[in-house]
């Protein structure tokens, strides 16, 4: 019931703050789960993840945050968070629970790897090294997935929401945080460089 409650107020409270939210379709391996990496610049970002997951990957949502944001939201744990603590000793902990929800096909994971909050415009996206564990515990048996989303009014008295997204592709294996952070970053790039080209 709670949960019930809480999906279908997520759903609604996105509908009814912005005049659109887009994304761009992609293909979502059944027989996976999804590691779903975003970046992060507001208290909107688990709640537009959300209402993706719901509208286009159809897994059973997880996301892991601060504990801090788990205080500041604390009926996320009926949606799926659980908290990790940067400083502390559990932290390996919370990485390699998220590893095993990976195991599972039916699951969706989202991290943000920047780990903390920057400007939605920011340039350069720096990835933390937890996401690196997550994804060797999890020896890569899953679909990876970029997000970067943007949020502008234009000429809307709401803001509208622009997410693009990108697949890893099945094959595709990254041995280190370089490569996977080089590798968000193209498509950040590009994402940007697309979100700066719209005229209305």
């Amino acid at each position: 019931m709670i949960h019930w409650f809480f999906h279908h107020y997520i759903l609604w409270i996105a509908g009814r703050s912005f005049y659109k939210i887009n994304y761009n379709h992609v293909a979502i391996a059944r027989d996976k789960a999804v590691l779903l990496l975003a970046n992060h610049f507001s208290w909107w970002d688990g709640f537009l993840m959300y209402y993706l997951n719901h509208k286009l990957l159809g897994k059973k949502f997880h996301v892991m945050i601060l504990e801090d944001t788990a205080r500041q939201v604390s009926f996320f744990k009926y949606m799926g968070a659980f908290s990790v603590n940067k400083s502390s000793k559990d932290m390996m902990a919370s990485l390699n629970y998220a590893a095993t929800l990976l195991n599972d096909p039916q699951n969706m994971l989202l991290v943000f790897p920047q780990g903390k909050l920057y400007s939605n415009f920011t340039n350069e996206v720096i990835f933390q090294k937890g996401v690196m564990k997550i994804m060797s515990a999890a020896q890569h048996n899953f679909q990876l997935l970029f997000a970067a989303t943007f949020i502008e009014h234009f000429k809307y008295k709401k803001p509208g929401v622009n997410v693009y997204l990108k697949t890893g592709g099945p094959d595709l294996v990254y041995h280190h945080i370089d490569e996977l952070q080089a590798a968000y970053q193209e498509h950040y790039n590009s994402a940007k460089q697309q979100q700066t080209e719209i005229v209305l």
